[in-house]
C-alpha cells in the first residue's frame, strides 16, 4: 500500500500525463529501436511496457528495430568477415543471410515476444513481407584522388527505401496489433536488401503521417560543443548546427532522419537516450522529455 507521500507523487505523474495522452489519442509513433535499449533486460522491459502503454490509450506505435551487434555476432561465430564503407555493413548474398536470419527471425521475434508477454499483441513482419518496402541498391559514391570526378563503391545487397505499403501497417494498427517491422527491403526481382534502420523508420513515418518519429539512441541526444543537450530546435537551427561542425560523423544520418521527417508532413522528430528506464514516456507525456525535439521551421513543439 502506498504511503501518502508517494500516493500523491504517483497522483501528481498520472495527472500531468493526462493531456498528452488526450493530444496523442489516435495519433501513430513510429519508433526506432536499437541500441543498447535493446541488450539490457530492464530497459527492454520497460520499452515494451512503454510501447503496451501507448496502445492502451489509444496510441498507435509502430516498431522499427535494428540489430547490427546481433549480426556481427553471428558473422563472427560463422567466420565470415565484417567490412564497412561509411558506416555501412558490406552485405554479400552470404552475409544477406545472416542479416535475414537475425534481423527477420531472432531479433524480430524476441521483440514481438516481449511485448506480447508484457500485454500487448504485436506482430512481427519483414519489408519482405505483402511487398512492404519497396527497395533498390544504394549507391555509394567515394571521391577519386584527383577529384574530378566520383567512383561508385559496390557494397553489395545495402539498399535504400523506394516505397513503403501503408495499407498493410494500416490494416495492423486497425486490428489493434503493433507491428514490428525488420529493415530488410525487396525489389521487383525479389532481391533482399540489409537497409539502415533509422531510414526505414523515418520513411514508415512519413508515409504514415506520423505525429512522431523517436529514434532511440546511446547517447543524451544532440548535444552542442560543450556537451549539453539541445532540444526545442528547428530545421533552420539543426542546418546551421551541421554548417558550424557541431553536428558530424555517426550522428549525421540520424539527423538526416530526422530533417527528412519532419520536412515531409510528420510533426516532430526526437533523438533519445534508450539508456534510460521508460525514455519514451518521458519523452512523450512529459514537459522536460530526455532527449532532443526537432520540428519544421513552421510547426509548433509538441512539448
Amino acid at each position: 500500500m502506498l504511503d501518502r507521500e508517494n500516493a500523491i507523487q504517483v497522483a501528481s505523474v498520472l495527472s500531468k500525463a493526462l493531456p498528452y495522452i488526450q493530444r496523442f489519442a489516435g495519433k501513430t509513433l513510429v519508433i526506432k529501436y536499437g541500441g543498447n535499449a535493446m541488450e539490457n533486460e530492464e530497459l527492454k522491459n520497460s520499452f515494451a511496457r512503454d510501447v503496451v502503454l501507448m496502445k492502451l490509450v489509444g496510441i498507435n506505435p509502430i516498431i522499427v528495430h535494428g540489430g547490427g551487434p546481433q549480426i556481427g555476432e553471428l558473422l563472427e561465430k560463422l567466420s565470415i568477415p565484417s567490412r564497412f564503407v561509411d558506416g555501412m555493413r558490406v552485405t554479400d548474398s552470404a552475409t544477406m543471410n545472416v542479416v535475414e536470419m537475425v534481423l527477420g527471425g531472432l531479433v524480430n521475434k524476441d521483440i514481438v515476444s516481449l511485448i506480447n508477454r508484457n500485454g500487448g499483441t504485436a506482430l512481427g513482419l519483414t519489408g519482405k513481407d505483402g511487398n512492404l518496402i519497396m527497395a533498390k541498391k544504394l549507391e555509394v559514391r567515394k571521391a577519386t584522388p584527383d577529384m574530378q570526378k566520383s567512383e561508385i563503391i559496390d557494397i553489395g545487397q545495402v539498399g535504400e527505401v523506394v516505397s513503403v505499403r501503408k495499407s498493410v501497417i494500416t490494416m495492423l494498427t486497425n486490428s489493434n496489433v503493433i507491428p514490428v517491422i525488420a529493415p530488410i527491403g525487396v525489389d521487383k526481382e525479389g532481391r533482399s536488401y540489409n537497409i539502415n534502420a533509422d531510414l526505414v523508420a523515418g520513411k514508415v513515418a512519413e508515409v504514415m503521417n506520423a505525429e512522431k518519429l523517436i529514434l532511440l539512441t546511446n547517447i543524451a541526444g544532440l548535444q552542442d560543443k560543450q556537451g549539453k543537450t539541445l532540444t526545442g530546435l528547428n530545421t533552420e537551427q539543426v542546418n546551421g548546427l551541421i554548417a558550424d561542425g557541431t553536428i558530424y560523423g555517426g550522428m549525421l544520418p540520424k539527423i538526416d532522419c530526422a530533417l527528412s521527417a519532419v520536412n515531409n508532413g510528420v510533426t516532430s522528430a526526437h533523438i533519445i537516450d534508450g539508456r534510460v528506464a521508460h525514455a519514451t514516456l518521458l519523452e512523450i507525456f512529459t514537459d522536460e522529455g530526455v532527449g532532443t525535439l526537432i520540428t519544421n521551421s513552421s510547426a509548433i513543439p509538441t512539448e
